[in-house]
């Protein structure tokens, strides 16, 4: 079978809620994936950044296989001998009292939700059924019903209600907005990405975490933070977070949590507001697997132990430097932290953002477009200097080639 046969047989027989770019990837390593044809490509969107860690990382699958041999699912029904040790090291490693493990982002997410209504009702005292949460304008959290209720994208939200009440969202960056909403005491959270990564990586101004977080604290109301994307060190710190020296009163974390080898995510909080939730109100079947624990163990230990937030941060600078340094008139404007990037693209003859990602593919780099007029750049972690440069040649060639020829 050919490229051609794989992607008709997806458009046959599976449901057409994606459009990816025509590329049929069998084989990963690293900083690169190859397709079915044996090319071979910088891979410069890491599973919207679950594989921080490269591409089948031997360490992370060593423990899949090893854990696969013996156990992989008892449910919580039981306990079992591997998640006790990841709670403990993965508690002590973010520096929380507890963690609830769940599988994608989206489950943790709802997860996150459901512990600050409940904290709401129990702590603070908020009427029955009354609970509000902000969030903020262009924000993605994940794609079920509650989830996009909160969305302003009619692209997650049209089509799909009625919606899930109790949130109200005010602009992403706007201190004052935030502020003005916290003013109904019926507020129980204030749940926001550090860096808006679906809006196109948008990057808040210095300061706006730490003091929202701060005006938080002083309407007594959860701050949430929605680290799916930006964490495990994808933007040159451990959690986005740690820029601002902010520490969420929930964590919310997935994605390279596994190192993109199963659906891993996990919230933290501290006791005071985890153990609001009591048996039998929440969970999930797979969440807490015994191949999960060590998987993502293995996981976290990678990046410590390869220093990844150092180097994420110390390529992100040459990386948004050299492409600003491009200085091409197609590009309106480079932003990001670590090696979380984007680029703004001005249509030009016809062309956009996505005639640039596929004329990167065919020149051997794969990133996507976001909202049409921007791209997205997050590479493994574990990519080498020369590499990165490498790719960036291919990235500077497909928008001269597109929105100069």
């Amino acid at each position: 079978m050919e490229t051609k046969d794989f992607i008709k047989l997806e458009d046959r027989y599976g449901a057409h809620n994606y459009h990816p770019l025509p590329v049929v990837l069998n084989k990963g390593k690293g900083a690169y994936v190859w397709d079915v044809e044996g090319k071979k490509y910088f891979d410069f969107l890491s599973a919207y950044s679950a594989v921080n860690q490269g591409h089948c990382h031997p360490k992370i699958i060593d423990a899949l296989v090893e854990q696969a041999k013996t156990l992989t699912l008892t449910s919580r029904a039981f306990y079992n001998d591997k998640l006790g040790a990841y709670e403990k090291y993965i508690t002590e490693f973010f520096g929380y009292d507890k963690v609830l493990p769940m599988n994608s982002g989206a489950e943790a997410d709802e997860t996150a939700l459901k512990l600050a209504r409940r904290w709401g009702y129990d702590k603070k005292g908020v009427p029955e059924n009354q609970a509000k949460i902000i969030v903020c304008e262009g924000n993605f959290h994940g794609r079920t019903i509650t989830i996009i209720s909160m969305s302003s994208d009619p692209d997650s939200y049209k089509g799909f209600g009625p919606y899930t009440p109790g949130f109200e969202a005010v602009p992403y960056n706007d201190l004052a907005a935030l502020e003005k909403s916290l003013e109904d005491d019926n507020v129980v959270a204030f749940l926001v990405e550090p860096i808006q990564g679906e809006a196109g990586v948008y990057v808040p101004d210095d300061g706006y975490l730490k003091k929202a977080y701060d005006i938080c604290k002083s309407k007594n109301v959860l701050f949430i933070a929605d680290e799916v994307q930006t964490g495990i060190a994808r933007t040159g710190k451990l959690l986005a977070c740690d820029h601002e020296d902010v520490r969420p009163d929930i964590l919310i974390l997935g994605k390279a949590l596994s190192g993109g080898v199963i659906p891993i995510s996990a919230v933290l909080a501290d006791d005071d507001i985890m153990l609001v939730i009591k048996p039998g109100e929440h969970g999930s079947t797979f969440g807490g697997n015994p191949l999960a624990a060590k998987v993502a163990t293995a996981a976290l230990e990678v990046v410590v132990e390869e220093n990844l937030a150092k180097k994420a941060e110390e390529l992100g600078v040459k990386f948004r430097k050299a492409l600003e340094d491009f200085n091409h008139p197609a590009i309106e404007k480079v932003r990001g932290k670590g090696l979380l990037n984007a680029i703004i693209v001005k249509p030009t003859n016809g062309k956009e953002a996505w005639d640039v990602c596929v004329r990167m593919a065919e020149n051997g780099l794969l990133a996507k477009p976001t909202h049409q007029h921007i791209i997205r750049f997050a590479p493994p972690l574990v990519i080498t200097e020369e590499e990165m440069f490498e790719a960036i040649e291919i990235i500077k060639k497909s928008i001269i080639e597109v929105l100069e020829g």
